[in-house]
């Protein structure tokens, strides 16, 4: 008689398939900030809609919800990690150490942002580094920071119009605030040889990062924490006003607002899908395929999540600033046959 080997995983999925159901019967979901906002509307629609109690999300960022994934399986361990990054090999070692031995990646679609102003105002053509300039709070010159002083565009680069900086940015609460600081101020602050200066004058990286980032309380760079709809009627009441916006709503109005370029790239889909334009990047979950068919409506959830109604080019997730993915029916395949990540 041949005895099976039980490894650790295999032991781990046995006590789930166990005791998972009787344990708990709601999706638990961690990780990334920036993909919080869409997914607890997903979860809030998939509650009302399906015979499934509505999943938990929480946040804590990327790193915090990929460490708790890797964990283990099990009831005590989510179900699915958010991400704003792709998973990294140590972490994917991490999970099989732990026994989580098959992840399936989702790739949601993409976290893009576009700077638009006043269908009839100035056109501007934009690089990171004049967004720095413009919005820092300090700026690091001849060895030491002074607070930025500069109050026009043409200030910042003479290639810009003669137009006062007023700039209408998502706020701290928003999922998008984390691309605009990385991708744009960060990038602006690197771009200019400023952070590299820090650096060098013996800042530590840390700091140099924090320095680069800090946007100036003047009144010329103003939060919003709403929807784009409030940044729209900001810029509506202030012609110099250039908006923050996702791509979406920017493309659903374009009687009244124009766009500007980005390093030469003017956003799209295929732009910001392609990783062209500069301020985008792809957004995630991951699947512990262990807890599907054992913790009750984690595939569906998933699959819901990713379907042509939630996160195809005209649904709610789009309206949020999500850019579709144009291989999103590649990406709902890979859910609907539970395909591992290589690897994994």
């Amino acid at each position: 008689m041949s005895i099976m080997k039980l490894t650790a995983s295999t032991m781990a999925i046995a006590a789930l398939s166990t005791t998972a159901a009787v344990a708990r019967d709601n999706v638990q979901v961690a990780g990334s900030s920036t993909v919080l906002p869409y997914a607890s509307i997903v979860a809030e629609v998939f509650g009302e809609n399906f015979d499934f109690p509505t999943p938990v999300i929480e946040s804590g960022g990327s790193s915090a919800g990929l460490k708790r994934f890797c964990e283990g399986v099990g009831e005590n361990t989510i179900d699915i990690a958010n991400a704003s990054r792709a998973m990294r090999d140590t972490e994917v070692e991490a999970c099989a150490a732990a026994g989580v031995e098959e992840i399936i990646e989702v790739r949601i679609g993409y976290d893009g942002i576009v700077f638009a102003s006043d269908i009839d105002g100035n056109s501007f053509e934009y690089t990171p580094e004049d967004w720095y300039k413009a919005l820092a709070a300090e700026h690091f010159i001849d060895g030491e920071l002074t607070p930025n002083t500069f109050t026009n565009w043409s200030e910042v680069n003479p290639d810009l119009p003669d137009q006062p900086i007023q700039a209408f940015i998502p706020g701290t609460k928003h999922g998008t605030r984390e691309v605009f600081e990385e991708k744009v101020i960060l990038a602006g602050c690197e771009e200019g040889g400023y952070m590299q200066a820090m650096l060098d004058s013996g800042v530590d990286e840390d700091t140099a990062e924090e320095k680069c980032m800090a946007i100036r309380t003047d009144g010329r760079s103003v939060d919003i924490d709403g929807d784009y709809t409030e940044t729209l009627a900001r810029i509506n009441a202030d012609a110099n006003g250039i908006g923050v916006f996702g791509l979406s709503f920017y493309e659903n109005n374009t009687d009244k607002l124009q766009v500007a370029t980005m390093s030469d790239v003017t956003p799209s889909t295929e732009t910001i899908a392609s990783g062209e334009y500069p301020v985008s990047r792809p957004l995630y979950f991951y699947i512990k395929k262990a807890h599907i068919g054992v913790v009750p409506g984690v595939k569906e959830f998933a699959e819901f999540f990713i379907s042509d109604d939630m996160a195809g080019p005209d649904g709610p997730l789009a309206e949020y600033g999500l850019v579709s993915d144009p291989e999103l029916a590649t990406v709902q395949d890979t859910v609907a046959n539970e395909t591992p990540m290589s690897g994994s």
